[in-house]
């Protein structure tokens, strides 16, 4: 048996890609896409015809560049999620412009104009979850949007704060990262880390532990891992997001994986943290506090490049 296989005895298994050839060889239950994955995939010979087919829509529409090249990049996302959501069983993520990261209103608007798009192509809220940074502002915005059926994955997860204050607001799910905590943390102290020290690894076992022993309904899912080593340290975290490279790597592997993530029985949920307690705790993790800043930074950047390229295409 593979290890890609063994892991899924232990874990759900999510693509952390937008390539439907990878999606189709290694079969995840579902998908997770960023600004960062659709520029990739906007340069893949299997999108070309369908970014052509929302290139043509938004030049017969006219109107103001800014505000087409704004909606392109959001009917890209859709288009991209609905065709992924032909060949997973799940749900696709898809993520809500990095700059609205701050506001909770145009956060609110956004994630209704994307399972509006959904919806036109036959895609129903239940297969789609919408992805908010795991600022104050974008976990209000998903506590709203839980309340109104429209499931959320919160994102750029670097400290317990974030994942308390999820918790709190009831949202479907969270992804707290691996890789990035480690980066820092290498950086900080100029050394590597095992796979049973290793600062990203502890702090997802970490949230994996506060969500069961609160007794939270929130789903935990591993993301952004640099090696398998770090991927099989985390097996029977309830998901785990995946890199093809790293799915290809565990697919090529035999053996077995053992189970190393326990969710503790429930006791009780933690006090609610209010603003101000959830804004100084945060602030308290120097790595945490900067991963976002830097993370919100990278997928407004690339947000900006794809609509850059698609502004190009338009005008051409």
């Amino acid at each position: 048996m593979s290890r890609l296989d063994a892991l899924r005895q232990h874990s759900l298994v999510v693509a952390d890609t937008g390539d439907l050839d990878a999606i189709r060889r290694y079969q995840p239950q579902d998908a997770t896409t960023n600004p960062s994955l659709i520029l990739k995939a906007f340069e893949l010979p299997g999108y070309q015809e369908l970014i052509d087919d929302v290139l043509s829509e938004a030049r017969n529409e006219g109107g103001d560049l800014a505000e087409r090249t704004s909606q392109c990049v959001d009917r890209l996302a859709v288009a991209m999620g609905s065709e992924i959501a032909d060949v997973v069983p799940g749900r696709v993520s898809t993520e809500v412009a990095a700059r609205l990261s701050f506001d909770t209103q145009a956060s609110i608007r956004k994630a209704h104009e994307l399972v509006e798009l959904y919806a036109r192509r036959g895609v129903g809220r239940d297969r789609v979850l919408i992805k908010l940074a795991s600022t104050w502002e974008g976990i209000r915005a998903a506590e709203v949007l839980e309340k109104e059926g429209i499931q959320c994955n919160l994102t750029l997860l670097f400290s317990d704060a974030q994942a308390q204050a999820c918790f709190d607001a009831g949202v479907f799910l969270v992804s707290p990262f691996v890789g990035r905590v480690t980066d820092w943390h290498k950086k900080e102290s100029g050394r590597d880390y095992a796979p049973t020290e290793d600062p990203g690894v502890n702090f997802v076992h970490g949230v994996c532990a506060r969500v069961g022993r609160g007794g939270y309904d929130t789903v935990v899912m591993g993301a952004s891992f640099r090696t398998i080593d770090q991927v099989l340290a985390l097996a029977g975290c309830p998901r785990l997001t995946i890199s093809p490279a790293l799915l290809e790597e565990l697919a090529a592997e035999e053996g077995d994986v053992k189970k190393a993530v326990e969710l503790p029985d429930t006791t009780a949920p933690l006090a609610p943290l209010d603003e101000p307690t959830f804004r100084w705790e945060h602030n308290q993790d120097a790595m945490a506090t900067e991963k976002l800043a830097e993370g919100i930074r990278r997928f407004a950047d690339d947000q900006q490049t794809l609509e850059t390229l698609i502004a190009k295409r338009l005008t051409a």
